[in-house]
């Protein structure tokens, strides 16, 4: 696995000596070894290097990458570019553009807003090809719960956008006041219309952070 650098580094280092990282490290380099494994080695840790830690203003956070060739570039949601735009970011799409009216683009990669620092976390982070969650046990967790216990130290104002029940599960590890919340149900075909679809996660975020003195993200994805 590539290295992780800078303050999420500095901020992680003590998850690195624990036993189970150890563990996971040896499993994942042996997953890659011996069978199809996504995303690419190489972009395992994109959401931490893309978005550094200081940068971090929000957090959505994801399951685990995509599944099938080509998709899953180690940021959650977003597929590269020429990739099909899988259902679940098709209806973030939209509920993107009933709320702020952006428009729907061409495509599905996200990396503008992780550069904007929105921390596109999944909570597993490799996955075998054709087999989602299918490293859900292996230690990955652990590992995202440190991450995510590190940003909600942060005595900043950051959002976390915490979609379906999983990603809901992690609220209870974020309680300072300064922090804000949006839950929801998941962007999934099979749940959007619970509860997802008119919940303005974008434009509430947006205002938050204007509220605290700080830039609004540009949700636009540009077309390619």
């Amino acid at each position: 696995m590539p290295a992780i650098s800078g303050e999420w580094e500095k901020a992680l280092q003590g998850e690195f000596r624990k036993p189970y990282y150890r563990k996971l490290f040896e499993t994942v380099g042996r997953e890659y070894r011996t069978t199809t494994v996504y995303p690419p080695a190489d972009d395992i840790f994109n959401a931490f290097h893309l978005t550094p830690l200081p940068d971090v203003k929000v957090v959505i956070l994801g399951q685990d990458p995509y599944h099938e060739p080509g998709q899953a570039h180690g940021l959650s949601f977003s597929v590269m570019p020429g990739v099909e735009i899988p259902p679940s970011l098709v209806n973030i799409y939209q509920e993107l553009h009933d709320d702020l009216g952006c428009k729907i683009p061409n495509n599905g990669c996200l990396t503008k807003w992780a550069e904007q620092g929105v921390l596109l976390l999944n909570t597993v982070l490799t996955v075998r090809a054709h087999r989602a969650f299918s490293h859900k046990d292996i230690g990955w967790q652990e590992f995202t719960d440190a991450a995510i216990r590190v940003l909600a130290g942060q005595d900043r104002p950051l959002v976390f956008i915490l979609w379906g029940k999983p990603a809901q599960q992690k609220a209870s590890m974020i309680t300072n006041p300064r922090h804000l919340i949006l839950k929801s149900p998941h962007p999934s075909p099979l749940s959007a219309y619970r509860g997802f679809f008119g919940s303005r996660p974008f434009s509430k975020t947006n205002a938050y952070l204007e509220a605290n003195g700080l830039t609004p993200i540009d949700w636009q994805i540009e077309d390619v």
